[in-house]
């Protein structure tokens, strides 16, 4: 990252950090001895929070076939990684979202898009983590989640340029070629740096900057964290797109050659992606706009197929 633009980032005055409740959370997860029961207490004093967590492990996301009606209930039946999840995402993306509110838009970036995007990935991540059988599917929806935080980072740090850039990128997977070349560091790498000022572990810290090129994660198994990230971008970009062909794609190759899912089964995990978002979006505030339906999505991408194959023949006589 070029020297000048990582001191525009430490010096921005409103560079986003862990909320305090998160990391008083974060602290306690972390200690020697867990205090189930303060956890749980921290938690209940911010109503909100609560009611949103309390929501979501009620919610088909979770699949319990009980009812939850405590935070305590939750640290006790879902586990402290799960709930600690909902508390660093739920809480990092209301403080973002009321940042945004109060500052004026920039040309090129789409703050609904961006946050609409996140949540695919974060639900992708998530179904897909949980399809290959892995362990860590709530490090993989967090770590999803933050991923592009980069992007607010440098929207607020260089909007100008930054807006240049986005509007030159066709789709997202072309952005980090466009931002190295223009910036001198991706918003992968910033996304990294934050994660690093944050104290994040490794197996968050490591799939959110290498999200774009899982390739360089030399350890066995953050590696596959970090496929699950571009992957999880990539069904995000499925349902975002304006031609979904490309990504759709890129996530059949992809599964196909890292996690041995055939095309069936790929189509299956984002059909499941899909409806799961519907239902966690509003938990988050998110408006999906569109239509998460991988049936529509199919077809569009199909028609977008046949066009295609008809303008080479076309172009080919």
């Amino acid at each position: 990252m070029k020297e000048e633009l990582l001191a525009q980032i430490r010096q921005c005055p409103t560079l986003p950090s862990l909320p305090a409740i998160a990391m008083e959370v974060l602290n306690l997860a972390q200690s020697d001895e867990v205090d189930i029961a303060e956890i749980a207490r921290i938690i209940s004093r911010d109503p909100a929070l609560s009611g949103k967590i309390l929501r979501t492990v009620n919610s088909s996301f979770y699949g319990r076939s009980q009812s939850v009606s405590q935070v305590s209930q939750a640290l006790v039946i879902l586990g402290l990684q799960s709930v600690k999840t909902l508390v660093l995402g739920f809480s990092l993306v209301g403080n973002l979202q009321q940042q945004q509110k109060s500052k004026s838009k920039t040309k090129g970036f789409n703050h609904i898009d961006y946050w609409r995007r996140s949540i695919y990935a974060a639900t992708a991540a998530k179904t897909l983590a949980g399809k290959t059988q892995m362990v860590q599917a709530e490090e993989c929806f967090l770590a999803a989640l933050l991923q592009d935080i980069g992007m607010l980072v440098l929207n607020q740090v260089i909007p100008a340029e930054y807006g240049a850039v986005i509007a030159k990128a066709a789709a997202h997977r072309d952005l980090a070629a466009l931002e190295g070349e223009a910036l001198g560091a991706t918003h992968a790498e910033v996304t990294g740096f934050l994660a690093d000022q944050w104290k994040l572990p490794p197996l968050l810290s490591m799939p959110m900057r290498h999200h774009h090129d899982p390739q360089a994660v030399a350890d066995a198994q953050l590696r596959k964290l970090a496929d699950v990230g571009y992957v999880a971008g990539l069904c995000a970009d499925v349902y975002v797109d304006e031609n979904p062909t490309g990504a759709l794609a890129e996530v059949r190759t992809y599964c196909t050659d890292r996690f041995k899912m055939s095309e069936a089964e790929c189509d299956a995990m984002l059909s499941e992606i899909g409806k799961r978002t519907k239902e966690i979006a509003p938990l988050f505030e998110i408006k999906l706009d569109r239509a998460s339906d991988f049936d529509d999505v199919l077809k569009q991408a199909n028609e977008a197929l046949v066009e295609l194959t008809l303008r080479t023949q076309q172009q080919a006589v």
